[in-house]
């Protein structure tokens, strides 16, 4: 099909958007695009399947290949059920910590540390708004302990190597009392599920 349009588009989650640009610019994309969901939606995670199918339907014809850059973060199968019947791909992964770390990598941890609160750089970028502020922490101090009682430690998975985004993982552990751990990731599960897909 001969197209004046981008021949890809990457339909993201928000909180992916500036690791998409990084890796976009390196790879020099000349024919790829990018339109990201609000990263609010894993609040209410049963709203994804029918964001993300609208977000398709709007662009279906403007482009030769969709691709979905979300983990199923939390709506139960039905954002792969959506995806199957629109004829989309999705990245492999229950959600960005997942490949992130790589599959193994992430299952061997998880099962070995259970009890471990995991940021992001967009995490640890927005802590006290997602965290502190929209679960309430700030005006209810009382809650965190509630929220956060099973957890016994903070895993900052790094995209970037960032001093400060590191101090503010670091401060983020301390705040809600974990032990802090830190692991440089890189967009290796990112770049890996694209470089193929893409131009």
């Amino acid at each position: 099909m001969t197209s004046i349009h981008p021949r890809t588009l990457l339909i993201a989650c928000g909180a992916l958007a500036e690791e998409l640009v990084l890796i976009q610019k390196s790879a020099e994309w000349k024919e790829t695009d990018i339109t990201c969901l609000p990263a609010k939606l894993h609040n209410r995670p049963a709203l994804i399947p029918d964001a993300m199918r609208k977000k398709i339907h709007e662009n279906r014809d403007k482009y030769d290949q969709i691709l979905a850059i979300y983990g199923d973060c939390g709506t139960g199968g039905l954002l792969d059920k959506m995806l199957q019947e629109e004829g989309v791909e999705r990245i492999g992964g229950a959600h960005c910590y997942e490949f992130f770390m790589g599959f193994n990598e992430f299952k061997a941890f998880a099962e070995d540390e259970p009890g471990t609160f995991y940021l992001t750089d967009y995490l640890a970028r927005h802590f006290d708004r997602l965290i502190i502020r929209d679960l309430g922490i700030d005006r209810h101090p009382e809650l965190l302990p509630l929220y956060f009682s099973n957890y016994k430690k903070l895993l900052y998975i790094s995209q970037v190597k960032d001093k400060g985004l590191k101090n503010r993982a670091k401060l983020a552990a301390e705040r809600l009392s974990l032990r802090f751990e830190y692991r440089f990731t890189g967009l290796n599960g990112l770049e890996e599920f694209l470089q193929d897909r893409v131009a």
